[in-house]
């Protein structure tokens, strides 16, 4: 009986020592060759129909073509992307929880005091999905029809007219505060749980503008239901080349270009990283996937998309809107 006991406990004992190597081969194997074996999430911080959503699906399903698996879209929304941030950050890191890491994410590591994850030291870097202009859009009810009425506007209207965004600390919310300082305008910020509400509310005349992702507005603004004013990039945009930039109407010194892009929990392996950017990049050069972009207003990755060059883009947005959140005074809870 002490024979078989103690024979017993010796595999027992041997099974322990040896399980975790087996854990390991099959997270290696897994990293070299197997993944995906089963179907992705890919988190977005933000409801459904906003741009950010919009480039998610579109992506996701070129992805799914790419790795032989699903990749289903999971829309956490709420703290302008944080609580999906952070959700993500918590995942585990083997490939199966991916997020759709955007400007927001640069903006809150300055605008909130206590962040639950770290944007840098919690993610690694996949590559660049895409980027876009932002658009200023009106109610057509409302009475102007350029900047310089907006401007006028708001100025003897202070505090009056409204400005709607997908959160505080947005690339829109952003824009619009941005926008107040160069021209020192008084425009109420009206924040929501992401473009696609905020955009709703605009087209039913609760609120009278936006900062929109152009995405988000585009087939609005084609249909006749909002009115563009302007653009954020420096140049003209393909999908609105009658509508100026706010430098030709002459606000100097004011240029957002929202993007968008993959983030995978850190201490994600290697082989799995680099698995999602040739993914990726195969899945930007789809025809649908273009001709997509040229509808909706994306603009494409410069190349190398690679995690490394992504990476580093992310670090200096960090820097830039460091300064610019400290500058408006701006704070988020």
């Amino acid at each position: 009986m002490t024979f078989k006991i103690q024979k017993s406990f010796l595999k027992a004992a041997m099974f322990g020592l040896a399980l975790p190597a087996l854990l390991l081969n099959s997270t290696v194997a897994s990293a070299k060759g197997d993944y995906p074996a089963r179907p992705i999430s890919m988190v977005v911080g933000y409801a459904a129909g906003g741009a950010t959503d919009i480039l998610a699906r579109l992506i996701a399903k070129a992805l799914s073509d790419e790795l032989k698996q699903s990749v289903i879209v999971e829309n956490k929304a709420g703290a302008n992307s944080n609580i999906g941030a952070e959700y993500v950050a918590r995942a585990k890191n083997d490939g199966y929880t991916i997020y759709v890491g955007t400007i927001a994410n640069t903006i809150n590591r300055a605008l909130y005091k206590d962040l639950r994850y770290d944007f840098v030291k919690d993610f690694e870097p996949v590559g660049m999905m895409a980027s876009i202009s932002n658009v200023l859009v009106v109610n057509p009810k409302l009475p102007f029809k350029t900047v310089q009425d907006y401007i006028q506007y708001a100025k003897e209207n202070p505090g009056k007219l409204t400005c709607a965004s997908s959160g505080i600390g947005s690339s829109i919310n952003m824009s619009c505060e941005l926008f107040k300082i160069r021209t020192g305008t008084n425009i109420l910020h009206v924040p929501y749980r992401g473009s696609g509400p905020a955009v709703t509310d605009l087209l039913g005349g609760q609120v009278d503008s936006m900062f929109d992702n152009l995405p988000s507005s585009l087939a609005h603004i084609k249909g006749g239901t909002l009115r563009p004013i302007a653009t954020t990039t420096s140049s003209r945009v393909n999908s609105l080349p009658d509508t100026p930039t706010f430098a030709e109407e002459g606000v100097e010194d004011f240029l957002v270009q929202s993007w968008f892009g993959l983030n995978v929990p850190a201490g994600t392996p290697a082989p799995i990283v680099n698995r999602l950017n040739q993914a990726l990049n195969k899945a930007l050069q789809k025809p649908e996937v273009i001709s997509t972009f040229e509808k909706n207003g994306f603009m494409e990755p410069e190349q190398p998309n690679s995690p490394e060059r992504f990476g580093q883009y992310v670090q200096s947005e960090i820097d830039k809107w460091d300064v610019v959140v400290k500058k408006a005074n701006l704070t988020a809870n």
